[in-house]
């Protein structure tokens, strides 16, 4: 019986309801459902507690051993955090106390992060796609794809849509599982999709970033990138962004028309990140750079001592991200100063934070989900 050490998970819920900006009227607990989170763009523009002037007093608040690699990125949702592991396990612990609530063991490793919703947990292992009861972890259905499926499922009006390494995008219905419609590309799609407007945005490792009808799968338009494509698109204010090769690229949403592209200087397989006019990227260079949304101009980089395929992720003004330097770091936004970092015990690969109520989820090869918060009285 492999051996769990728990630490207890201490969070804070103490929130101030304000409506800044466009920005949308908040909850007071905030959920980070599935790994772009629902606005398709890894941004939490709801946190509160959080911020520049206090990040820098994070705690290891706990932290919870599989018994292998984690590199899942975590869902929040309800006060339970979902992520998975390379021992084939899917994890549902309960953030308040860091124990467990229930482990569902999948035929395969869990590369794929969850997606949460409506009382359900999507997620990826082997060559299925599952659907978990989110309260027991009980199996409601699988659906058997081709090859091994790392990409993450998103979740939108009753479809749950996924790719998979047998070289096609799916969409299932999300109470039954049944097939609605398939897409085949040219090669595997490690890529996870985004869905906004009815379209859904996905790369494929045949080097195209695909648009595709939400209800039928027909292709709207495709465009040929530089190299193959694993990082996921975010999608804000019409622009679809994504990485593939030594460039990040931003295409209209509508016409998949290149409005530009910028050379960080090395691979990009991290997904970006948007928020508030600005994207967020890191680099198999092991910087992380700060692009004007607009026209790709380089506001800032920050290079950390290791390659960078996390995934940023945004909130407060904080940019959270890992580093194959084995640290997970906070920076800010505006300026891509270091506010803090914290050295796991090995490399933070491509499990990619999410910032939920005060608490920062990350998941490290040394087979840890780590969460990291304030202490009482820090807030």
């Amino acid at each position: 019986m492999k051996r769990i050490s728990i630490l207890a998970f201490i969070l804070c819920m103490c929130f101030v309801s304000v409506a800044w900006g466009q920005r949308p009227a908040c909850p007071t607990y905030v959920n980070w459902t599935e790994f772009h989170t629902k606005d398709m763009m890894r941004w939490n523009p709801c946190e509160k507690v959080l911020n520049v002037n206090n990040v820098g007093s994070l705690q290891k608040l706990g932290s919870y051993q599989t018994g292998d690699w984690v590199d899942s990125s975590p869902a929040v949702v309800n006060g339970v955090v979902y992520f998975g592991s390379y021992d084939g396990n899917v994890y549902a612990l309960n953030t308040r106390t860091g124990a467990l609530q229930w482990s569902f063991a999948a035929h395969g490793i869990v590369y794929s992060s969850p997606a949460v919703a409506n009382g359900v947990v999507y997620v990826g292992a082997g060559y299925d796609l599952y659907a978990l009861d989110a309260h027991t972890g009980a199996l409601l259905w699988n659906y058997a794809t081709g090859q091994e499926v790392d990409s993450s499922p998103a979740v939108v009006n009753g479809l749950v849509y996924f790719g998979s390494y047998d070289d096609n995008v799916y969409a299932l219905n999300a109470s039954t599982g049944a097939l609605v419609w398939s897409y085949r590309t040219g090669r595997e799609v490690f890529s996870s999709p985004a869905v906004a407007n009815g379209v859904v945005y996905v790369g494929s490792y045949d080097g195209y970033v695909y648009a595709l009808d939400a209800s039928t799968g027909a292709m709207l338009w495709r465009y040929e990138t530089s190299y193959n494509v694993e990082s996921s698109p975010a999608v804000a204010n019409g622009v679809v962004y994504v990485g593939a090769g030594y460039d990040l690229y931003a295409l209209d949403a509508h016409s998949g028309a290149l409005l530009w592209s910028d050379v960080p200087g090395s691979r990009v397989y991290s997904s970006p990140a948007v928020a508030d006019g600005v994207v967020y990227v890191g680099s198999e260079n092991g910087n992380v750079y700060a692009l004007k949304a607009s026209t790709g101009a380089v506001l800032w980089r920050y290079r950390t001592g290791g390659e960078v395929f996390s995934s940023p992720a945004v909130a407060n003004g904080v940019v959270y991200v890992g580093s194959l330097d084995d640290n997970v770091y906070a920076l800010n936004a505006r300026t891509g100063a270091l506010l803090w970092s914290y050295a796991t015990g090995f490399h933070v690969w491509e499990s990619s934070p999410a910032v939920a109520n005060g608490v920062v989820y990350v998941g490290s090869f040394d087979h840890n989900l780590y969460a990291f918060g304030l202490t009482r009285g820090q807030e």
